[in-house]
């Protein structure tokens, strides 16, 4: 018997721009902003406490995880900032963990596979969707709730960003354009990683 997959209706692809960039040598939930951030293929953000090959979740690394890391690089709409903001939460770049802070790129509705093309020579290719988990609770009190939601369908709709990996390396700023590359194929869903 084969799996169910959920495939997506082609949409039209909208081009983004980078609103700002982020790191954290330390495992943290918020993350500092920098004028330019260098993406590694096959590792992440230089300098970053989540880049590398393998899994680098702490609770994963404690249980001997030796996965590849699928959540090299975390990408965040500044449109959810807004949304979290008209609800009542102070949120500004970073301070949910992301690397990336993008604008105009509908980051939750591209497929599994996408590549996002970050200014002159960087690109990340999208993995899956980031589980809100409690911590963001600890930079405001009900954020975890708030990053999730429910479809038309009643299915849970994770809103805290994307997880990527990186496929070409380059050093990504504030500005950049952002162009995206569907996969070849039957788009599918992204899945939380």
């Amino acid at each position: 018997m084969r799996p169910v997959v959920q495939q997506l209706p082609l949409a039209p692809v909208v081009p983004g721009v980078v609103v700002a960039v982020h790191r954290s040598p330390v495992h943290a939930v918020s993350k500092d902003a920098q004028d330019a951030v260098t993406l590694v293929v096959g590792h992440g953000v230089e300098g970053d406490a989540h880049a590398g090959a393998t899994v680098r979740h702490r609770s994963r690394v404690r249980r001997g995880d030796v996965k590849p890391n699928l959540r090299q690089v975390h990408l965040v709409h500044s449109e959810l900032h807004d949304e979290l903001r008209e609800g009542g939460f102070d949120l500004s770049p970073g301070l949910m963990g992301e690397n990336v802070t993008t604008s105009g790129t509908a980051l939750l509705e591209l497929p599994t596979g996408a590549r996002l093309h970050l200014g002159a020579e960087a690109v990340v290719e999208v993995t899956g969707l980031r589980n809100p988990c409690w911590q963001l609770d600890q930079i405001q009190q009900g954020l975890m709730a708030a990053c999730l939601g429910r479809d038309e369908r009643g299915r849970t709709v994770r809103k805290a960003g994307v997880m990527a990996v990186v496929r070409s390396g380059g050093v990504v700023r504030p500005g950049d354009p952002i162009d995206v590359e569907l996969p070849p194929g039957r788009p599918l869903r992204l899945k939380p990683v």
